[in-house]
């Protein structure tokens, strides 16, 4: 039987007769049911990922990441450690103040979080990294930046390791103690190579492989293929850690944005003629904008009208999103365009990606 491939899409637009407990994306785009089995088995590679990491019986675990990866994370740490609490995504404040409170030894959290976290302990509480007595952190969710994991290490004395998780319900699926090594997975059959373009898993990818997830043993995927947007460099040894995103969701803070949402809430106004959507980088954080042409001169500086463009935003992702107006305008329609000044997102259309 040839296997189903689906995308972030194909799973949301599933989600209306899905049933039993859903992993639901943000911005639910993306739904995965999971039956008893299957949380069974996220729990599972979740447990074997902290211990990959090196948590203990006697460590205490701090979980800054959203939902729905948070509980997960926690449930499976309470099972692996002495204590396990979720402190969820936001607030460095809040989050130094958990890791002291709860004597953490371990912290589950994004790579530009962690960074984040370590440039505020510097500038602004003025504390020494070390003073937390973190011993293990675990990296998951984003693509880091070069070197975070040396970096991190030496500053907080930890051991750090990256967890490639599932962006479909962040299930631990491979990890790496190093940035040059490659991914090592969770267990057998979960994890491979495709090409970027073509729906066939014995076909070779070429020099860039997206990462696709084989849920062989899932209650109702068992038989799909899912593609999860992540992009790796081939030609090493071993299992490629991400580098890249493609298709038509964007990867920014830890979260995927729907393109095509943005462009069917952004076709609802009127005197739109396009838009270019640019991501960066330019400290620890991920920073989005909108840079909205409109076809009207009389439109250009019109509150009202980017005010309607920021709530559609606010109503579509969690994720922030500045809107900037462009001064000129286009009478005839432009195209919608991605910008990533990170250098991660190669494209929407996978068949144009080289």
């Amino acid at each position: 039987m040839t296997p189903r491939w689906l995308t972030r899409d194909d799973l949301g637009a599933a989600g209306h007769s899905a049933t039993g407990l859903l992993l639901v994306s943000p911005d639910v785009s993306s739904v995965l049911p999971m039956g008893p089995g299957d949380r069974a088995a996220a729990a599972g590679l979740t447990g074997a990922a902290l211990r990959a990491a090196g948590v203990g019986e006697r460590d205490r675990v701090v979980v800054a990441l959203a939902e729905p990866a948070g509980v997960l994370w926690t449930a499976a740490a309470a099972d692996v450690a002495l204590a396990a609490a979720c402190a969820g995504p936001r607030g460095r404040m809040r989050l130094h103040h958990a890791l002291s409170a709860l004597r953490a030894t371990t912290l589950v959290i994004t790579p530009t979080g962690a960074m984040d976290l370590l440039a505020r302990l510097h500038l602004e509480f003025l504390l020494d990294p070390l003073d937390l007595g973190l011993r293990t952190i675990a990296l998951t969710g984003e693509i880091a930046s070069k070197r975070t994991i040396g970096h991190l290490a030496g500053e907080f004395g930890a051991r750090v390791t990256e967890v490639l998780a599932s962006p479909f319900g962040g299930t631990p699926l491979a990890w790496r103690a190093a940035e040059d090594d490659p991914l090592t997975p969770l267990a057998d059959g979960l994890l491979a190579p495709a090409p970027l373009a073509k729906d066939d898993l014995s076909a070779p990818p070429g020099p860039l492989a997206e990462l696709v997830v084989t849920p062989g043993g899932h209650s109702t995927l068992g038989d799909a293929v899912l593609r999860t947007g992540l992009v790796a460099r081939t030609g090493g040894p071993g299992l490629p850690a991400p580098t890249h995103t493609a298709g038509e969701h964007v990867l920014v803070r830890g979260v995927w944005l729907a393109l095509p949402r943005v462009e069917k809430a952004l076709a609802k106004i009127d005197g739109v003629a396009g838009w270019e959507l640019t991501v960066s980088r330019p400290g620890t954080l991920d920073a989005a904008a909108l840079t909205v042409t409109f076809t009207r001169e009389s439109l250009v500086g019109n509150p009202m009208w980017r005010s309607r463009i920021e709530q559609a935003l606010r109503a579509l992702t969690p994720v922030s999103i500045g809107v900037e107006i462009a001064g000129d305008v286009s009478r005839t329609p432009l195209p919608a365009t991605v910008t990533d000044l990170r250098g991660h997102h190669l494209g929407r259309d996978r068949a144009l990606i080289t």
